[in-house]
């Protein structure tokens, strides 16, 4: 191994992440040049090409993609050897950065958050919002630590924990009168509600319309649970979210119904690699506890509709 060639990896691994030589070279304080040469220099001692240009961004290839999980597991090492210095210099505050849906936030994050922050643990929390394949996407390219997903099935490299099993209901305007079942609503003309391409929930969506032939009139298409519930309960349109952000002070304005849709596990997810710092195992610790509580409130709104 030549040890001139680190920098050039992580160079590139920066890229890799951000989709381009500009973004890479503003993050790392470089010029776009410097940054293309290292990535050259790579190439060239290592006789593959990295990178192809898609749009205006720039994907691995192939080959460097296969690469991905070890290069992202050399820097969770030196992150832990500094982390160690930091220890016995006496400054241990640990960055941690955490990849989750929006609506993960108030019932889960909150709580941690705030109890860690009482008893003023050190810790420096970076957290980003991406559905469930766009966050394990960005804890494979290294640039979370954690991501809290929705999603069925694992991947090689990562070390999934369960949380809890989540169930999906139809929402909808609450309307006076008799009641109808909401698909039955959905099917005579109201609007469709829907996330973001690519996400987990659009996925079951159109699944699901294409398994019951149902085609809706109209559409609304939001990027997050957050705001279709914000539409939903408005008076606008009809959607399928997951149960968890489907709190007593949510429920105001909306009519709810079950969907025969499965569960999906939640779950956090990390890399494998070295032992986490002690402060992360404390956030980790408390995030296993309060998905506990919510574990228990899914169940009661489960028998409940």
């Amino acid at each position: 191994m030549d040890p001139a060639l680190v920098p050039a990896l992580y160079d590139a691994l920066t890229v890799a992440r951000l989709g381009s030589v500009g973004a890479a070279a503003k993050r790392l304080g470089k010029t776009p040049s410097a940054v293309s040469q290292q990535i050259r220099h790579l190439t060239e001692a290592l006789g593959v090409p990295l990178f192809e240009r898609r749009g205006r961004g720039l994907v691995l290839t192939p080959a460097a993609e296969q690469v991905l999980p070890a290069a992202t597991r050399l820097f969770d090492e030196a992150e832990a050897v500094f982390r160690l210095f930091g220890e016995l210099e006496g400054t241990p505050t640990t960055t941690l950065r955490i990849a989750a849906s929006d609506y993960f936030a108030k019932p889960l994050l909150v709580p941690v958050l705030r109890d860690l922050s009482a008893e003023g643990t050190a810790l420096h929390f970076e957290i980003s919002t991406a559905h469930s394949e766009e966050a394990l996407s960005w804890l494979e390219h290294g640039q979370v630590d954690l991501a809290i997903v929705s999603l069925a099935g694992d991947r090689p490299g990562l070390a999934p924990r369960l949380l809890f099993e989540q169930p999906f209901f139809w929402v909808a305007p609450a309307r006076r009168g008799k009641k109808r079942p909401l698909v039955e609503r959905l099917a005579s003309g109201e609007p469709l509600l829907r996330l973001a391409p690519g996400s987990v929930g659009r996925k079951l969506l159109e699944r699901w319309l294409e398994e019951h032939g149902v085609r809706p009139r109209s559409t609304v298409d939001v990027p997050s649970v957050s705001l279709l519930l914000a539409y939903a309960s408005g008076g606008v349109g009809i959607g399928l979210v997951p149960a968890l952000p489907l709190e007593k002070g949510a429920l105001a304005g909306l009519e709810l119904e079950r969907a025969d849709v499965e569960p999906l596990p939640v779950k956090l997810v990390s890399r494998t690699g070295p032992k986490p710092a002690p402060a992360t195992l404390e956030f980790v610790e408390r995030l296993e506890r309060e998905a506990a509580r919510q574990r228990a409130r899914l169940e009661k709104l489960v028998v409940r509709w």
